[in-house]
């Protein structure tokens, strides 16, 4: 038995790529069975060197998380299109799947304008108050 939830190789990565698109210098993540910690020393560039070229876009990622215990559907029934898939444009309003509790079914919605670059959950799985199901690049 385990004291935490086991990490995978995407969980290594999408940790990864977070600490490389931030602003941070530092990162430091504690759980009952591992830790990590990442230390970036940002060289300045000496005078008589180019200088840097601009910066890309960098994406601002929301994450659209579970307010609720229940299960998750991605369409408003068995055989329907989704909701919203990676690649498509969302607008706060726009409803990106339902929970089900006990029988009822709950919107959610983006709460941002956007693209879904990433659907976090398979569709009826069960999902927990906080999880992420969707990470949307939002318009900045």
């Amino acid at each position: 038995m385990s004291d935490g939830p086991e990490l995978t190789a995407d969980d290594v990565q999408e940790i990864l790529r977070l600490v490389d698109d931030s602003r941070f210098d530092e990162f430091e993540l504690e759980t009952p069975r591992f830790s990590i910690r990442f230390r970036r020393d940002r060289v300045e560039p000496a005078a008589s060197e180019a200088p840097a070229p601009p910066a890309r876009r960098r994406h601002k990622l929301v994450e659209v998380t579970s307010p609720m215990v229940g299960s998750v559907f991605h369409a408003p029934s068995p055989g329907a299109a989704p909701y919203v898939e990676i690649g498509s444009r969302v607008e706060p309003a726009t409803q990106l799947c339902i929970i089900e509790v006990m029988k009822l079914m709950n919107a959610v919605t983006a709460g941002v304008s956007g693209i879904v670059v990433e659907v976090c959950v398979e569709n009826a799985a069960p999902v927990q108050y906080g999880d992420v199901l969707f990470r949307i690049d939002a318009d900045g």
